[in-house]
């Protein structure tokens, strides 16, 4: 959610009922900070902040949550056991996000207090294994003694429910709020995903960080790269470290990076958070009241 979970949209889900997460991957410490204390303002409620564990400075940003008493934290895209013990120290909550049944075990092992199984259709930064979110699910809630919050193409009531049945305590929502009026990307893409459709994205950059993007320009160029077997430092290189925030922030379309999971062929508006909000918890309670009204022989 780079470029996209700002304090607006965490303190729009928060004030909604659902926990909204500033996603840090893309703040310098300083804008970081500002996003915290702007949503401190905008709702009383608690609020997230994911840190990418291969952030540069992310000991900055651990800092500033344990200094802004930030009461939950998310960890992903490296190895929890690094801040998980001065996270939990400081009395914060750490949830950490993984994409297999191992990594999940080793976040126990780190002393995380859940995890988030996160399966192949999830946009953004994604697991190698490409296990899907219905067979991951369920593996990691039997791998861990731990909650288990599902995520990867998440986005409805029925979905929702769906998770719970594979035995998650609770779902994840990354895409469904990309298209929302408080997410802090440019319109351009918002109205680029309610437009798309199935087909439209493709996880590639294993060599590197495994991420699910839109096909464009830019990934075109990327796949003429595959086809001459660039070598790592190459697609390093033609990646660069502004595309997310050309694609997603800035609006370019086709040469910047487009990240957004399968899920998004099948949002079609723009809407606020909190409708997104109310929406899901009413399909969720029409869908679980359909499901106990069925019989079955």
């Amino acid at each position: 959610m780079i470029w996209n979970s700002g304090w607006r949209l965490a303190s729009a889900v928060s004030e909604a009922g659902g926990l909204g997460i500033i996603g840090s991957g893309s703040m310098y410490p300083e804008v970081l900070l500002d996003h915290i204390r702007k949503c401190k303002t905008a709702t009383d409620r608690p609020f997230a902040v994911n840190i990418p564990m291969l952030y540069p400075d992310v000991d900055k940003h651990i800092a500033t949550v344990i200094e802004e008493r930030i009461p939950i934290v998310f960890t992903s895209a490296g190895n929890p056991a690094t801040w998980t013990r001065r996270l939990k120290d400081a009395g914060i909550t750490v949830v950490h996000v993984t994409a297999s049944v191992k990594f999940a075990k080793k976040a126990e092992d780190a002393g995380v207090d859940a995890v988030v199984a996160e399966g192949f259709e999830a946009g953004g930064h994604n697991g190698r294994e490409e296990t899907t979110t219905l067979v991951l699910v369920p593996m990691v809630c039997n791998a861990v003694n731990l909650p288990v919050i599902a995520a990867g193409g998440i986005a409805t009531g029925r979905s929702m429910l769906a998770a719970f049945a594979l035995g998650a305590e609770g779902v994840q929502m990354g895409s469904r709020f990309v298209a929302s009026l408080e997410s802090s990307s440019h319109m351009a893409f918002k109205q680029h995903v309610v437009q798309s459709q199935e087909g439209a994205t493709f996880l590639t950059l294993k060599e590197l960080a495994p991420v699910r993007m839109m096909r464009n320009a830019f990934f075109h160029e990327l796949q003429e790269a595959y086809a001459r077997c660039a070598p790592p430092e190459e697609l390093k290189a033609l990646l660069g470290r502004a595309r997310a925030k050309r694609g997603m922030f800035e609006g370019d379309l086709e040469q910047g990076e487009l990240e957004i999971g399968q899920v998004g062929a099948a949002i079609d508006e723009v809407l606020p958070a909190g409708i997104i909000v109310e929406q899901v918890m009413a399909e969720f309670d029409a869908a679980r009241s359909e499901f106990a009204g069925m019989v079955f022989a």
